[in-house]
């Protein structure tokens, strides 16, 4: 797609040159010049000519400082945000971005140094070009005139982390401890601070921006991609009632637009413990490790399983206190057994080979406090307790793969695997009615239709739910073609039969995100799939209004997805989300003119990457992020990597996890994959 893009503004040069100028060639031009950072020249449109280039011939003595990059990093986005509206003919919108990136170059006028001008000046000159082109389609924007290049340094800015933090904290602006950790803990305490509501805990300012497993949600510097501020700012969040003020959001956009700052001492301190004016927590918390101590893996002689026999009997007695808590008890959370690891306020709770020592077993026994589980409810039996002791006693071993993996997810994913499909069947109807009930659904009302591989529901007509089973199956077929030969009868496939949720409205399809999953779907969304081992699923936008072409349309990227993802173990969402699209023909179906701005998010994201391990950990927008999945699914079902392509899922289907199907069908590793494509489409 770039190599397209590259070609389209060479022979943009060509055309102007030539003074055989049709507008949309120029919009083309004009786009991939504001994206791609390529400077415009000369260009004989009827105006004065645009600003000449040069070469600057002054390097960047040393490199910037964190405050300095961020601004780089933000006036960039904004610019090549620019280039994307431009690209699609949305000149207002283009418009706006750069009024955002003018004023960003000013407000960074007044801490700005000899190497912050220069790395500033490839994207003001964009900017002055941008405004002549602008000014033609009748957008009006402020004067700007790049600033003279200033002569003595100014005093370095503090030095920052990746995270945020600093050893000297910042003064200046918005302070994060006294007036942006207030209101995250008054406002979303219940749910994220001190609980782990939809997956996402922010209980200190690194866990904050480092965002939920979908990606980050604070991009310092960008109000617009900070999902945080979206989210407030439409009024998904927060739930239960509480609301957050004009003049609290107002605080949290400006901390935003400061670079998101942290201001004090440790950026692994609770939020709760956190003092402004300078003080310090009364008692500090002990920094949280990026990645838990590991404790061995399994030997195949262990009498005693983590996820058959232990996380079961975690997830029934724990739930509410430790686990899906609104406020864990004694600092212990256990959603995870990274968490578990890790202790709680009385320090670890294990102790690898010596079950009966462990403060766990202790509790549980009653030997060490009050008896544990607590709120009334039963002890448990003495052989149940004495399986998880003998599991520590054992060592506490575990794959690694499951050490971050959600305690439920795990339990479920155990009983999945001595599952028959017809359990499984039974088991997703039950979460069907379930997940309906819980969006608001009239479940007397819900109608059912099964086919070869799917279960559709929904308060629909049965005419619709016959429409999207077979446009579902149809899906399927069209996928399998890329996918290796399943055996089995059809309801083994996805391991039972996947569902489908039919939503009448596009009111009851949002809905339904943010009470089932608790998110909020972009505004363009129509479908999306989920899936965990037991939760199997594709929801979608379907009435007797739509036509069969629409509901096809919405259903095969979705269905095809979730035959990706269903065919071994830990397949990513990117890799499932890419190939789902991509073997759909999602992409080509759209129009001219969003492919163009699909390609320009495309240029944007590739842009702002530092490498495949920032795309791979979700440091991208969901919208940006699957923009580049498809591309490199794309280039995996490519001629040239065909083969290993079909390596990769045959490897999957054989039982290997996805690291190492990846690495050896492509003999690379999904990181060096996707560096070596960032290196190539750059």
């Amino acid at each position: 797609m770039l190599v397209t893009m590259i070609q389209v503004v060479s022979k943009g040069i060509q055309i102007v040159s030539k003074r055989s100028v049709r507008r949309p060639s120029v919009r083309v031009f004009v786009a991939a010049t504001l994206i791609a950072g390529m400077a415009m020249v000369n260009i004989p449109v009827g105006i004065e000519a645009v600003v000449g280039q040069e070469t600057n011939p002054r390097t960047v003595a040393k490199p910037l400082d964190a405050r300095s990059r961020t601004i780089v990093q933000s006036v960039d986005l904004q610019v090549k945000r620019a280039g994307a509206a431009y690209a699609g003919g949305d000149y207002g919108t283009s418009g706006e971005a750069l009024r955002k990136a003018i004023k960003q170059i000013d407000l960074a006028g007044n801490a700005a140094s000899s190497d912050l001008h220069d790395a500033l000046l490839p994207m003001m000159r964009r900017i002055v070009n941008a405004r002549e082109m602008l000014e033609l389609e009748g957008v009006t924007l402020p004067p700007f005139r790049i600033p003279k290049r200033p002569e003595e340094k100014a005093e370095p800015m503090a030095e920052t982390s990746a995270s945020g933090s600093s050893n000297n904290p910042a003064t200046d602006g918005v302070s994060f401890v006294s007036e942006v950790a207030p209101i995250l803990v008054e406002k979303c305490g219940g749910c994220h601070v001190r609980g782990s509501k939809g997956g996402f805990a922010m209980p200190t300012f690194a866990k904050l921006m480092e965002g939920p497993p979908e990606g980050v949600v604070i991009f310092p510097g960008d109000l617009i991609a900070s999902r945080l501020i979206e989210t407030i700012e439409t009024g998904d969040m927060p739930r239960g009632g509480g609301k957050v003020s004009k003049e609290q959001l107002a605080t949290l956009k400006q901390w935003v637009i400061q670079g998101a700052k942290f201001d004090g001492p440790d950026p692994t301190a609770m939020l709760t413990s956190l003092k402004g004016n300078g003080s310090t927590p009364a008692t500090p918390a002990m920094p949280e490790p990026d990645q838990p101590t590991m404790v061995g893996k399994p030997t195949g002689n262990e009498t005693v399983s983590f996820s058959k026999d232990v996380a079961p009997l975690l997830v029934e007695n724990c739930t509410g206190c430790h686990l899906d808590a609104m406020q864990t008890r004694g600092g212990l959370r256990m959603d995870t057994l990274a968490q578990m690891l890790r202790g709680g306020d009385s320090g670890s709770v294990m102790q690898p080979g010596d079950g009966e020592a462990s403060l766990l077993v202790q509790k549980l026994r009653g030997n060490a406090g009050d008896r544990m589980p607590a709120g009334g409810r039963p002890p448990l039996s003495d052989s149940d307790i004495q399986l998880i002791s003998t599991w520590i006693s054992e060592g506490a071993k575990v794959d690694e793969s499951l050490v971050q993996t959600p305690m439920k997810v795990v339990t479920a994913q155990a009983w999945l695997s001595a599952a028959a499909s017809t359990e499984v069947s039974q088991r997703r109807a039950k979460i069907a009615e379930e997940d309906f009930r819980l969006a608001g659904a009239d479940v007397n009302r819900m109608q059912n239709h099964q086919s070869d591989h799917f279960a559709v529901w929904g308060e629909v007509s049965p005419a619709t739910l016959e429409t999207v089973a077979e446009s579902a199956e149809a899906a399927l077929v069209q996928a399998r073609k890329f996918l290796p030969t399943a055996g089995g009868t059809p309801e083994d496939f996805f391991h039972g039969k996947a569902s489908i949720y039919v939503l009448p409205k596009r009111y009851d399809y949002s809905e339904f995100a943010k009470m089932v999953e608790g998110r909020s779907v972009p505004t363009d969304w129509q479908s999306h799939w989920k899936y965990d081992g037991i939760r199997a699923y594709v929801a979608v936008v379907a009435s007797e209004r739509a036509t069969e072409e629409e509901i096809a349309e919405r259903v095969v990227a979705p269905v095809a997805s979730l035959a990706v993802v269903s065919r071994g173990d830990g397949v990513p969402r990117w890799f499932a989300q890419g190939l789902g699209t991509a073997v759909s023909g999602g992409e080509s179906k759209r129009d001219r003119n969003e492919n163009m701005r699909r390609q320009a998010e495309l240029v944007t994201a590739v842009g702002s990457l530092k490498s495949g391990k920032d795309f791979l950990n979700g440091k991208l927008p969901p919208e940006r992020a699957d923009r580049m999945a498809v591309a490199i699914a794309e280039s995996l079902l490519s001629r040239q990597n065909r083969r290993g392509f079909d390596a990769v899922m045959r490897n999957l289907q054989s039982g290997q996890p996805f690291p190492q199907a990846f690495q050896a069908g492509m003999n690379l590793t999904p990181i060096a994959y996707v560096d070596a494509w960032l290196q190539w489409v750059k």
